[in-house]
Formats: C-alpha cells, structure tokens, sequence
C-alpha cells in the first residue's frame, strides 16, 4: 500500500517535536487541524504517548489522512475527524492544545479568521495553540523564495498566500489568545505558540 507522502513532513518534525515537548508537555487532548498526510500525527502521537492526539481535515482530505493514522494502530491516536473550520459550529469538545501545520497560507483569508474564532470554544482556558507555516512580517516576506511561494499560492487560489504575522497575532488576541514564542524553523517557516489567557 502506497501512501501518501510529503517531503516537507519529513523534513520539519524533529524541530517541531523539539518544540512540542515543551509546549505539550502536560497530559492532555490535542487537536490538530488539516492533518494532511498524516505523518505529523502519527510521528507526534508516537513520541509523545502522554497525548491523545486527534487528527482532522477537511471532508475533501480525510481519504488523504486516513489510511497512515489507521496503519499506525496507536492507542492514543484515533480515526481522524471531518472538520471544516467555516462550519458555523462545531460539535467538538474544548481541548488542552491545538496544532495546526502549513494551513493558514493555504486555506482563504476568510477562513484564517474562522480558524481563529473557533479557538475561542476549543481550547481551554490555559491552552496551548502551535501554528507552523511561513509568515510576513511588517508586510515583507523574509525570503525571495517565499515571494515566490506566495505569488504561486495565489495563482492557485487568489484567496490564499502567506499571511501577516501582525494579522494572525491580532486574531490570536481578539480570540483570547497571547503570543508567548515565535520560534525560527528550517525552510524560512515559524513555529508561533500562543497561550488561552481566558
């Protein structure tokens, strides 16, 4: 069986990971948003074994994220969930922290917004949210090659490309959040963590 795969994964999970056992560090439910492929939660939910890590996608993409959660078989990492952040509700409960992995730059600007909104309800006061992805800061990419990745984000979708560090920490406040790091990871990506405050 052949499944799907993303180089990229591959490439950021240790830093990632080295990160995550911080932030994480407590027993605790995550929920993580646009699983993709699947490699980020079943490597996570295997080095961190004091999580229940629950996946999810959008309805479109779970064919994509099922099939490696479900050979993994590990006890703390259950069958992915549809989740569309757009949907008005959400019949999910409040977890300890959320994880979300090059998502924001790909889904329309509207939709960053509704990611952010949902937080309110599904993280719990005193949660953790981890955001991977790359960023613009003070409106200006960091690198040439992520122009580049932003002018082809948009040629696919004119709604998406890299975002404003400044609009999500905006967001991340308005939705009762603070930043507490802003972490430097390979390929010109940020790993931003927030706090639920209230």
């Amino acid at each position: 069986m052949t499944l799907p795969f993303s180089q990229s994964c591959e490439n950021n999970k240790e830093p990632i990971l080295s990160v995550l056992r911080r932030q994480f560090s407590r027993s605790g439910d995550v929920l993580e948003i646009a699983g993709g492929t699947g490699q980020h939660a079943v490597y996570f939910a295997a080095q961190l074994p004091h999580l229940h890590w629950q996946s999810s996608d959008v309805p479109d993409s779970l064919a994509t994220l099922e099939p490696r959660i479900a050979l993994a078989a590990l006890p703390n990492l259950p069958a992915p969930l549809p989740f569309d952040v757009t949907q008005a509700r959400l019949n999910l409960a409040p977890v300890d922290y959320v994880f979300s992995a090059n998502s924001l730059h790909i889904m329309p600007a509207a939709a960053v917004t509704h990611f952010f909104r949902h937080l309110r309800t599904l993280l719990k006061p005193g949660g953790t949210l981890c955001v991977y992805g790359p960023f613009k800061y003070g409106g200006t990419f960091t690198t040439d090659s992520n122009a580049q990745f932003d002018q082809w984000l948009k040629q696919r979708n004119p709604e998406s490309g890299i975002r404003d560090f400044e609009t999500v920490v905006s967001l991340a406040n308005e939705a009762g959040m603070s930043l507490c790091e802003d972490n430097a990871m390979p390929a010109n990506n940020q790993l931003l963590v927030f706090t639920k405050l209230v």
